[in-house]
C-alpha cells in the first residue's frame, strides 16, 4: 500500500484563514505525519516554530495567484520566505508573459531557482493547467525545467480546474525524471488521489488531506 501521507503537502486554502485555522491544520499534519504544509506567507514562521521538530517541510506559494508580480517582487517574497523558514517554494509562473511568448518566463524562473538553491530549498512551478492547451502544458513544462525547477505543480487551486490525469501524464511524459510532479487542485478523496500517483504524480497538494486519510483507515 502507499505511505499517502508521504506524498501530502497538507494546504491552507481558504480565503477567512484565522490563526485557528492554521493552529489546526499544523496539528492535523503533525497528527497524520505528512510530508508538507502549505500556508501563505504571512504564517511561514509561525509554522516552522510549529512543525520543527516533526520532519514536516514549511512550504509557501510565491507570486500568488496569478503570477502576475515583477520578478524583483518574487525574488524579495522568496527571500523574507526563507528567513522565515520556508523550506520549499512554489512558484506561480507568469501566465500573461507566457501567453505573450516572451522569454522572459524561463529568465524569471531561472533566477527564482538560483535564490532558492542557494538556500538548499526546493522550488515548485504553478503552471496553471486549467489555463493551457496541451501543446502549451508541454512547453511551460520544457521551460520550467530548463530553468532549473525541481517540480512543475499544476495548479494554485483558485483556477476553474484543478489536477487532472491526463495533465498529470503529459508534464511526467514531457520532463526529466529527476524533475518532480505535484497534483493540486480538486484532489478531495482517496480514489482522485491515487489515480494522480498512478498518472505520474510525487508530491498531492490537497487541503482534504485528513478526510483522504480517514478513507485509507
Amino acid at each position: 500500500m502507499v505511505n499517502l501521507n508521504r506524498f501530502i503537502e497538507h494546504t491552507a486554502l481558504k480565503p477567512t484563514l484565522t490563526d485557528k485555522d492554521i493552529d489546526h491544520l499544523l496539528e492535523e499534519a503533525i497528527e497524520y505525519e505528512f510530508l508538507g504544509v502549505c500556508v501563505p506567507t504571512f504564517w511561514v514562521k509561525k509554522a516552522r516554530r510549529d512543525v520543527r521538530n516533526h520532519g514536516i517541510q514549511v512550504v509557501t506559494a510565491v507570486g500568488f495567484p496569478l503570477g502576475y508580480q515583477m520578478t524583483e517582487n518574487k525574488l524579495d517574497e522568496i527571500k523574507l520566505a526563507i528567513d522565515n523558514g520556508a523550506n520549499e517554494l512554489d512558484i506561480v509562473m507568469n501566465i500573461s508573459a507566457f501567453k505573450s511568448g516572451m522569454p522572459w518566463v524561463k529568465t524569471e524562473l531561472a533566477k527564482c531557482a538560483q535564490l532558492i538553491h542557494d538556500n538548499d530549498c526546493l522550488m515548485k512551478v504553478i503552471i496553471e493547467t486549467a489555463y493551457l492547451s496541451d501543446d502549451e502544458v508541454v512547453k511551460a513544462s520544457i521551460i520550467c525545467q530548463d530553468a532549473g525547477t525541481d517540480f512543475v505543480k499544476t495548479s494554485t487551486g483558485f483556477a476553474p480546474s484543478g489536477a487532472k490525469a491526463e495533465h498529470i501524464r503529459l508534464i511526467r511524459s514531457t520532463i526529466n525524471s529527476n524533475v518532480g510532479v505535484k497534483a493540486s487542485g480538486g484532489i478531495r478523496d482517496y480514489s482522485t488521489a491515487i489515480k494522480m500517483i498512478e498518472a505520474g504524480a510525487d508530491r498531492l497538494g490537497v487541503s482534504a488531506g485528513v478526510r483522504i486519510m480517514q478513507e485509507v483507515e
